[in-house]
C-alpha cells in the first residue's frame, strides 16, 4: 500500500519532465525557423477550431488550427499544421511563414517575437519545476514520516515501542 505513495509522484514527476522536454523542443524548433533567415509566402488550406472543456463547471477552450502550404527554396511543397494563430486568418490568405531547411522542414506562421516565447518558455518550465519539487517534497516526507524509522508505534502506557 505505502508504494503508491512513490509510484504516483513518480509518474507525475516523469510526466512534468517529459513536458518540459517537449516545451524546450519546440521553443527551440521555432527560435530555428525564426533564425534561420529562410521565408515563404504560405496559402492557408484550411482554418479549424477545437474546443475543450466545457463538462460540468469546467470552461470552455478554443484553439484556433491552421493549415498552410508552401514552396521551399529547392522546390518541395510543404504542407503543416499549426494551432494557436489568428482568428482573422481564413482559409485562402496568404502569409508569410518562417523554415529551417533540410530534411526536417520545421515551419511557422508566427511572426517573430522571441521575448515572448521565450517569457512563455520560462513560465511554463517554472511551473513543471514546482510540480516537480512538490513530488519529491511530498516523497521525501512520506518516507521519513512511513519511512523504516516512522514504523514504530509508541506506547504511551510503558514508552516501549511496539512493532504495527
Amino acid at each position: 500500500m505505502h508504494l503508491i505513495f512513490y509510484v504516483v509522484p513518480g509518474l507525475i514527476t516523469a510526466l512534468a519532465v517529459f513536458m518540459a522536454y517537449r516545451v524546450v523542443r519546440r521553443w527551440l524548433q521555432i527560435r530555428g525557423a525564426w533564425n534561420s533567415g529562410l521565408t515563404a509566402e504560405a496559402r492557408c488550406l484550411r482554418a479549424f477550431t477545437a474546443v475543450s472543456g466545457g463538462h460540468g463547471d469546467t470552461s470552455v477552450r478554443t484553439t484556433f488550427h491552421h493549415v498552410y502550404e508552401f514552396i521551399a527554396h529547392d522546390g518541395r511543397v510543404i504542407r503543416f499544421e499549426e494551432e494557436g494563430g489568428p482568428a482573422t486568418t481564413v482559409e485562402g490568405d496568404y502569409v508569410t511563414v518562417h523554415y529551417t531547411d533540410g530534411r526536417q522542414v520545421v515551419a511557422t506562421a508566427q511572426p517573430p517575437s522571441r521575448v515572448r516565447q521565450a517569457m512563455t518558455t520560462v513560465g511554463i518550465l517554472a511551473f513543471l519545476g514546482v510540480v516537480v519539487v512538490f513530488c519529491a517534497g511530498f516523497v521525501t516526507a512520506y518516507g521519513q514520516t512511513f519511512g523504516p524509522y516512522g514504523d514504530s508505534v509508541f506506547s504511551v502506557d510503558s514508552g516501549t515501542s511496539v512493532a504495527p
